[in-house]
């Protein structure tokens, strides 16, 4: 690889992470605890989710196993009256800061390390891609309820419609309202 694998994955982490505040910057607080229709979810629940995920996943991600015995992955998936749109991006920082200071210690050598999530056995790589490929997966979602909502006023956070050739003129990567 040209490319240490470590280094690839964390620019896609903080790629996500990006794309996911990206969105959540455009919505209201009304928008953010929305539900689009009965049963889905809310970017509120997305957040909650992930952010907890993060945490229970990535805190002591060598020694320990990745599902926490504190965590209640249910009740991620429950608003409460304590749920404000602050204290839950509070809890999607703490959890990619956790993610990030479990990831840049490591080196390519650990990806062949072993550890557990819920009593599985997987290493260092299979566990990084696993998690990667979840959180892209509601990265997405995010996205897709924030545009949603934003209809016409929505700020795309990729090359926007109609701008692909000049894109392929000068590609330069592409930040998202600069």
């Amino acid at each position: 690889m040209s490319e240490p694998y470590l280094l690839l994955v964390l620019r896609e982490f903080r790629r996500l992470k990006s794309l996911g505040d990206g969105a959540i910057s455009q919505v209201s607080d009304e928008q953010f605890f929305a539900r689009p229709t009965t049963g889905d979810n809310s970017i509120a629940i997305i957040v909650k989710h992930v952010g907890g995920n993060l945490v229970s996943r990535w805190t002591d991600f060598l020694t320990s196993d990745g599902e926490k015995p504190d965590r209640n992955r249910d009740r991620e998936f429950q608003i409460t009256s304590e749920d404000t749109r602050e204290k839950l991006i509070q809890v999607w920082e703490h959890g990619w800061t956790t993610l990030f200071a479990a990831l840049e210690p490591l080196h390519d050598s650990d990806t062949a390390r072993r550890i557990t999530i819920r009593g599985e056995p997987l290493t260092v790589l299979q566990a990084v891609n696993r998690q990667l490929t979840h959180y892209a997966y509601h990265i997405g979602q995010i996205v897709y309820i924030a545009k949603h909502y934003c209809g016409p006023a929505w700020r795309t956070l990729s090359i926007p419609v109609g701008g692909s050739a000049e894109f392929n003129r000068n590609p330069t990567p592409y930040v998202p309202n600069a």
